[in-house]
């Protein structure tokens, strides 16, 4: 089974004049890497003005306009694998599931199974088959794989279609507890800023100028401090793009401690913890983000839901030793 290809218009701004194309294309289509981009050139699935263009280092012209392909894909199928999930409400309509730290949420590269999506199926049975796509049935948003906490999934077509214009309208409401290193001055405010794909790690995000990515905002406020160490932030999203809150963190000086990409701390910033905090953050193996709250209106009964997750156990550990500072 294939899915329709998926076909870009990008067009360029004068600042752009004279950057390679793959460059551009890697900023204007922030969800593919730069290597994936460059297969697209060479494989003639990129034109401008009706001329196909196979060269990765054409330079871009101002207001110049690109035609990209992205082809369909062929789909492996998707076996259902029971698993123990942390189903916070189940109906009809949708599964509101308290994932994990470690868990992919659905298959990709170099991770075709033992993903939620996985476990959904085993779990709804045949409800899910088709919902969302064949690639991601039943999912309307995603967490990271080391981000723990909650995340709904629909159980049927109108669900998905609903609660993914929620999403799109920007009112769910979701809530995020974040562990980061220094104290955030001022302790609240907003994190306003356009997130793409770096210019240099293909693996990475980035906040990018306004001209490039996605626009991106994220609220947060300060709960606690550990001295200027780190502090416990509870960030809002009012946009949902890739790794935002890490990333938004990032870019204002204080990274999520335990974060493999964003979060490398300074053996300074280590060694002002003191012995004991300083071997449980060389402990914690991902970022500490945990998905607290999620709050939306019910795609069948409009009846607004509100629910809650407490702090894993790991973070919670990370925090009673950083309350010792």
């Amino acid at each position: 089974m294939t899915d329709t290809p998926d076909r870009r218009s990008p067009r360029a701004t004068p600042e752009d004049a004279g950057v390679r194309l793959d460059r551009f294309l890697a900023g204007a289509l922030a969800d593919l890497s730069r290597s994936r981009i460059k297969r697209l050139i060479q494989d003639s699935h990129v034109a401008s003005g009706g001329a196909t263009i196979t060269d990765p280092s054409y330079r871009v012209k101002p207001a110049q306009q690109f035609d990209v392909t992205i082809p369909a894909s062929r789909e492996m199928p998707l076996i259902p694998q029971s698993m123990d999930l942390t189903v916070v409400h189940e109906d009809a309509d949708l599964l509101v599931i308290d994932k994990p730290a470690g868990l992919v949420v659905h298959p990709g590269p170099g991770r075709p199974d033992e993903t939620l999506v996985n476990a959904l199926l085993a779990h709804c049975g045949g409800s899910l088959s088709g919902i969302g796509g064949v690639k991601r049935p039943g999912i309307v948003h995603r967490l990271d794989k080391d981000t723990s906490g909650l995340i709904v999934v629909a159980k049927n077509d109108h669900a998905h279609q609903v609660l993914a214009r929620q999403f799109a309208e920007r009112s769910i409401d979701r809530n995020y507890c974040a562990v980061v290193w220094g104290l955030p001055m001022p302790p609240a405010g907003e994190i306003e800023g356009n997130i793409g794909r770096h210019p240099h790690h293909r693996k990475k995000m980035a906040v990018v100028g306004e001209k490039r990515g996605k626009t991106a905002l994220t609220r947060y406020a300060t709960e606690r401090g550990f001295g200027t160490h780190a502090a416990v932030v509870r960030c809002k999203l009012a946009t949902g793009r890739t790794h935002q809150i890490r990333v938004h963190l990032a870019h204002i000086g204080h990274p999520l401690i335990g974060d493999p990409v964003y979060g490398r701390a300074g053996g300074g910033r280590v060694r002002g913890l003191g012995a004991e905090a300083a071997a449980a953050v060389a402990a914690f193996s991902r970022q500490a983000l945990h998905a607290v709250v999620i709050g939306f209106e019910h795609p069948v009964s409009g009846e607004r839901l509100k629910f809650s997750s407490p702090l894993p156990s790991d973070m919670q550990r990370l925090l009673d030793v950083l309350e010792a500072i």
